[in-house]
């Protein structure tokens, strides 16, 4: 049953990279509030299947860094849903390495995705946020809020997203649109294995036990779940949230508060 009583017509949400990870999550979010969701990512097979387990859900597969195929997308998404309140940017890619490591094609595909796909995503929605009043919820990261070691590619990026979100919050706020950049710590998704798999040197266990020595809880520190992140996102659009705008929200268990 929908937690929300609905007004005619049904509230809509766009998620890119809704296929897996926190974009899953947040489908599955919204759609067990009752909201219609449309789920953009890359793998189009995903995305069906993501779509057709839930409610008033549909997939348009696409690659975010193609913007011409990401507008298209956005459109087709809009004309099905007949409306649009919330957006999730949430299609992320990870890089590391030190700079010296960095080719000009990894640059490449880390700021196509997480710089130029968020930056075109909102461009090619808020016009129909702006007659909803709407919200932009941008997926950033802790590390667009403090240096992470050996991973400057990821920082530059995802402190761009941060900038990106502050900006469109003062362009948009007299259009009642709000936007917000979300900046989760380490989230366990096939991203954050895939991570330990190409990075652990061979263990990615133990690389994923280093990750969790950083997080002042010491024994008991624990993965955040993309489900927890989902629920954030979902409070970020709901009306209780209307106060809330240009903002950095970590969720990180305490890991951007400082030095322990």
């Amino acid at each position: 049953m929908a937690e929300q009583s609905l007004v005619d017509p049904q509230p809509a949400v766009l998620i890119t990279g809704g296929a897996s990870g926190i974009g899953r999550a947040s489908a599955e979010r919204y759609a067990h509030g009752g909201w219609k969701v449309a789920i953009i990512d890359r793998d189009g097979m995903a995305a069906r299947a993501v779509a057709e387990s839930l409610d008033d859900a549909a997939a348009f597969p696409a690659d975010v860094t193609d913007v011409a195929a990401l507008t298209e997308s956005i459109v087709l998404a809009c004309a099905w849903a007949g409306r649009l309140d919330a957006v999730i940017a949430a299609a992320g890619v990870w890089s590391e390495g030190p700079i010296e490591m960095v080719t000009e094609a990894e640059y490449q595909r880390v700021m196509d995705v997480n710089v130029k796909g968020v930056l075109f995503t909102a461009r090619a929605c808020i016009p129909a946020l702006r007659s909803t009043k709407g919200t932009l919820l941008l997926m950033s990261s802790d590390a667009g809020l403090q240096a992470n070691r050996g991973a400057a590619l990821y920082c530059a990026s995802k402190g761009a997203v941060v900038l990106l979100a502050k900006t469109l919050a003062l362009d948009l706020a007299s259009d009642g649109v709000r936007v917000n950049a979300v900046c989760p710590g380490d989230v366990m998704t096939p991203m954050l294995r895939s991570q330990a798999e190409e990075h652990g040197a061979g263990d990615p266990a133990g690389y994923l036990t280093r990750i969790l020595a950083n997080f002042p809880q010491g024994d008991t520190a624990r993965f955040i779940e993309a489900s927890e992140v989902a629920e954030l996102l979902w409070f970020l659009g709901q009306p209780g949230a209307r106060a809330i705008t240009g903002a950095a929200l970590s969720i990180d268990q305490g890991l951007s508060a400082g030095t322990f």
